[in-house]
C-alpha cells in the first residue's frame, strides 16, 4: 500500500516540520503540503495534487483531521469519495484508520454524528424562520424593486411602450428579472 502524506497550514508564519515528520515517521512516500492556506476551503493546490496522484490500493495519511478541513460534513464526504475510489484514510492523531475494522467504525460514528449535526443544523433554522414569519418578518431576499418601482415599471412598458430591457436597466436587473417580477406581481394582486 502507498501512503501519501497531506500537511497544511493557516498562515505563512506556522512550519510545516512537525506534521511532514510524522508523515515521513507513517511510511509515506510522498508528502503534498499547502502553506497560509485555510482549511475552510477544499479547492487547495497541494491537496489537489494529493488527491491526484492516490489510485486504487493507496492511502491519503494526515496529521490531525483539522489539517484535512474544517467542516466534519466535507471531511466526511472527502473520505467517503475516497473510499469510492478504493483509496483508504488514515489520520495520525485521531487513530483513524479507515482500512481496520475499528477505523472503519470510528469513521461511521464520525459520520453518523456529521448527519446528526446537519439535521439539528436545518431543524434550528426552519424553527427560526418559522418565529420570524410570526412576528411578520420576510424571509428571503430583499425584493430587487419597490411597489412604486413595478408600478411605473408596468406603466413604462405597458402603456408608454418603453422597451422591457430599457426599464430594465434603469432599475439594475435583468430583463427576465423584471417581467418575473411583473408577473409575480399581478398574481399577487388578482389572488389578494
Amino acid at each position: 500500500m502507498r501512503k501519501i502524506g497531506y500537511a497544511r497550514v493557516s498562515t505563512n508564519e506556522q512550519n510545516l516540520d512537525l506534521q511532514r515528520s510524522a508523515l515521513q515517521a507513517a511510511g509515506c512516500v510522498k508528502i503534498h503540503a499547502d502553506q497560509g492556506i485555510s482549511g475552510s476551503d477544499f479547492e487547495r493546490p497541494g491537496l489537489s495534487r494529493a488527491l491526484e496522484c492516490l489510485n486504487p490500493g493507496d492511502m491519503l495519511v494526515v496529521w490531525r483531521l483539522d489539517r484535512l478541513g474544517r467542516s466534519l460534513i466535507d471531511l466526511i464526504r472527502l473520505v467517503t469519495d475516497l473510499g469510492g475510489r478504493g483509496v483508504e484514510f488514515h489520520s495520525l492523531s485521531e487513530a483513524i484508520d479507515t482500512s481496520s475494522p475499528g477505523g472503519r467504525l470510528l469513521f461511521h460514528l464520525l459520520a453518523a454524528m456529521a448527519e446528526f449535526e446537519r439535521s439539528l443544523i436545518s431543524e434550528r433554522t426552519r424553527a427560526g424562520m418559522a418565529a420570524a414569519r410570526a412576528r411578520g418578518s420576510r424571509i428571503g431576499r430583499r425584493p430587487a424593486t419597490t411597489a412604486a418601482q413595478r408600478a411605473a415599471a408596468r406603466i413604462a412598458i405597458e402603456q408608454n411602450n418603453v422597451a422591457v430591457e430599457h426599464v430594465a436597466a434603469e432599475y439594475g436587473v435583468h430583463p427576465r428579472t423584471l417581467l418575473r417580477i411583473l408577473r409575480n406581481d399581478q398574481n399577487s394582486n388578482a389572488a389578494g
